[in-house]
């Protein structure tokens, strides 16, 4: 079963593991995505990630299929105890608008669709999905204090913004006496990115090497891409690893692996649930992003919840 945590400064109560619906609505229908969520609430969690975006590049989906999914599932539920994050502020893929949307403007727009798609008065946390480096942050933390105030959010957060922008953003909201953002979406797994293939696949601001200042002065890290997209299990298994192969060909891989089979071995646990539990381990707050086709995956996952890493076993899979 997983435990709950305080969200940093917040008053959000969530599950040491959060689950990430990007495949359903699209990729997996209304049964199947009631199946895993169910699954994911009967075992103790309750902190559900999604993206007004996701499911837009099928084109045969309804727009925002993700959210619109999570939401017929929480007409089944208690809605106090669930947190829904979402996220605006992302290209709009349907009608092939590129431009930076991280405007007030357009979170507006997307912050409106998003509360539609949930079937929810408020959202718990709201995330921006991108950064709009050019831009001041002062306008923007403002459009956000001003939807928290109107109740339309309770806490907002960051997705793909560096960690100096971050910094800048809660620096302003401090000094206007605002809280700001209330944590990172961060790209983060065990398995190291080559910089290059990562970013051409839109995977940016990886957090070893950037985050670590600030994780450690407080700001919590919700770690997206947490398994690294399967790659060191596929890797155990001979898979094909596809445009994983390129986003992550780092030769340090090579060396995590071994390590991580050795302790998985030694734990007697899956590769997956070592894999998980390098983020849950942590020594400052970090709530890992799982993903699951299937409720068997999901119990997998959650295992992860169970190991605690060493200092030491942190260290020889981070210096690997």
């Amino acid at each position: 079963m997983l435990s709950t945590v305080k969200l940093g400064q917040t008053d959000l109560s969530v599950s040491r593991l959060c689950y990430g619906t990007n495949m359903l609505g699209w990729m997996l229908d209304q049964g199947r995505s009631n199946a895993i969520l169910d699954t994911f609430a009967g075992l103790g969690g309750n902190f559900i990630d999604t993206a007004r975006s996701y499911g837009d590049w099928a084109p045969t989906a309804p727009v925002g299929a993700s959210e619109r999914a999570v939401g017929a599932w929480l007409k089944t539920r208690r809605r106090e105890d669930f947190v829904i994050a979402t996220k605006g502020g992302f290209f709009d893929m349907r009608v092939g608008d590129w431009r930076n949307r991280v405007t007030p403007e357009d979170i507006t727009a997307d912050l409106t669709q998003s509360l539609d798609h949930l079937g929810v008065a408020t959202i718990d946390l709201y995330f921006l999905h991108l950064d709009n480096p050019a831009a001041p942050v002062e306008p923007i933390i403002d459009s956000l204090i001003a939807h928290r105030d109107a109740g339309r959010i309770r806490h907002f957060a960051a997705s793909n913004w560096s960690a100096a922008r971050i910094s800048a953003a809660n620096a302003y909201a401090t000094s206007i006496g605002q809280a700001g953002f209330a944590a990172s979406e961060t790209f983060w797994g065990l398995a190291l990115p080559d910089v290059a293939a990562a970013a051409a696949q839109g995977y940016q601001h990886y957090y070893e090497g950037e985050y670590e200042a600030l994780h450690a002065a407080g700001q919590p890290i919700v770690a997206y891409a947490a398994q690294s997209g399967g790659y060191f299990t596929k890797r155990a298994n001979g898979a094909d690893l596809g445009a994983l192969g390129d986003r992550y060909a780092n030769p340090a891989n090579d060396r995590r692996l071994a390590v991580a089979q050795d302790l998985a071995a030694a734990h007697g646990v899956s590769l997956n649930t070592v894999v998980l539990a390098y983020l849950t381990s942590q020594p400052h707050q970090t709530i890992p992003i799982f993903g699951g086709s299937s409720p068997d995956q999901v119990e997998d996952s959650i295992k992860a919840a169970a190991l605690v890493l060493s200092a030491g076993e942190l260290a020889l899979l981070r210096n690997a």
